[in-house]
């Protein structure tokens, strides 16, 4: 980062997406019946399972596939996710842990300055898009660390990746980029 600006950024991460797998077959209608915290919806070919602590909502198929999504932390959605293995376990499943895995990270960070977004795409062309029209924000794309950047004139980045080492690789990556086209501040 700049050298005269020692301030660290604060990416505060919003929600993990983690899916894992049961490998077994898991029959709704029970889980709908005697488990707690659940709402089904049949219609969908599903049930929604609420944890309270650590606050996640798990996406229940028949198949045995899990999505556990409202996380802050990997170290904490695979903690959810344990915990609704176990969950189901007790309702007299011969549910196994397996295939655990970090699908997505959402993040959001502010910067100390605001940003010309229309200069930061004009700098950016090929992997930077703006369409105020449509959305506020201008988008950057880093694809190999297959993460996506918003970017608002006020500062705000709103982040997803694959992982939290990604998210916070490209937050490094964009602020050079972003520190070239700030706002000059108004006294």
């Amino acid at each position: 980062m700049d050298s005269s600006n020692d301030e660290a950024l604060d990416i505060i991460i919003t929600n993990v997406v983690a899916t894992f797998r049961t490998r077994c077959h898991l029959n709704l209608r029970t889980i709908a019946l005697e488990g707690t915290n659940v709402i089904y919806k049949p219609e969908v070919g599903k049930v929604l399972m609420k944890l309270r602590k650590p606050t996640i909502t798990a996406s229940i198929w028949s198949s045995g596939k899990i999505i556990c999504t409202g996380a802050t932390s990997e170290d904490e959605a695979k903690l959810g996710a344990r915990r609704l293995a176990r969950c189901l376990q007790k309702l007299g499943f011969k549910v196994r842990f397996s295939a655990f895995k970090v699908v997505n990270v959402l993040a959001v960070c502010s910067m100390p300055f605001a940003i010309h977004l229309i200069d930061f795409t004009k700098n950016n062309r090929p992997i930077a898009s703006y369409e105020p029209e449509l959305h506020p924000a201008a988008t950057y794309r880093i694809k190999n660390l297959k993460a996506t950047i918003q970017v608002f004139s006020t500062g705000s980045l709103t982040v997803t990746g694959p992982n939290v080492q990604n998210v916070a690789t490209a937050v490094e990556q964009v602020y050079p980029l972003l520190f070239e086209v700030r706002k000059p501040i108004c006294k």
